[in-house]
């Protein structure tokens, strides 16, 4: 599904990682784990097109992505990519329907359907601003489902929830995967990483200073 070959990333003089490399296949769960500043996220971000890495290859089924010019990134973000934020993304003045339809697209499933998977059948429409932050991840959670995409990024998901709210998100992420999809946690939590099929230690890669 994704590979990532040789990769390396810079800030100025300072080498984040390097000789970074790793594949998630389809139906696999992946956790990102490593010391806080170790550049889970920003892998994340790389593997999302959101940032570039400052040398090697990321491949999504064959076709290296870090070649892709804005309209390819956008239509590669577009088509294939879900991201899970820890913030949940979302429009905060709009109805939990109208953050769904974002997502929509031909073949997707119904609202109250996904609504029902994350707990919240019947609450359509409901403003996000006013639901607590647990259920706010639900309605996050519930745009991937609609979205159904083929690449599942979140970054810290349950970092800001309590344990209720993180073993949901946890399950519905694995419901994920079991469908098919390559999903890719970036997690300092423990009972996530296990939840995974495995992990990888990002700080196992970085380079360490020089004085």
């Amino acid at each position: 599904m994704i590979t990532v070959r040789n990769l390396s990333k810079s800030f100025g003089a300072r080498t984040l990682w390097e000789d970074l490399d790793l594949t998630v296949e389809a139906g696999r769960m992946l956790a990102l784990v490593g010391a806080s500043g170790s550049g889970k996220t920003t892998l994340l971000n790389c593997l999302g097109l959101l940032e570039r890495p400052s040398g090697g290859r990321i491949l999504f089924e064959g076709t290296d992505v870090t070649r892709l010019g804005p309209r390819g990134r956008r239509r590669f973000r577009r088509d294939e990519l879900g991201y899970l934020f820890q913030d949940y993304a979302l429009i905060e003045d709009a109805t939990v329907r109208a953050n769904l339809a974002v997502a929509r697209r031909r073949g997707s499933p119904d609202d109250e359907s996904v609504l029902g998977r994350v707990g919240l059948a019947g609450r359509a429409q409901e403003k996000v601003h006013r639901l607590s932050g647990g259920e706010r991840q639900r309605v996050a959670l519930a745009r991937l489902l609609v979205k159904q995409p083929s690449l599942v990024l979140a970054d810290e998901p349950t970092g800001a929830l309590d344990s209720g709210n993180g073993a949901m998100v946890v399950d519905v992420l694995r419901e994920l995967s079991r469908e098919g999809r390559a999903v890719v946690i970036a997690t300092h939590n423990a009972r996530v990483r296990d939840a995974c099929d495995s992990a990888f230690d990002v700080s196992a890669r970085r380079t360490p200073a020089t004085s």
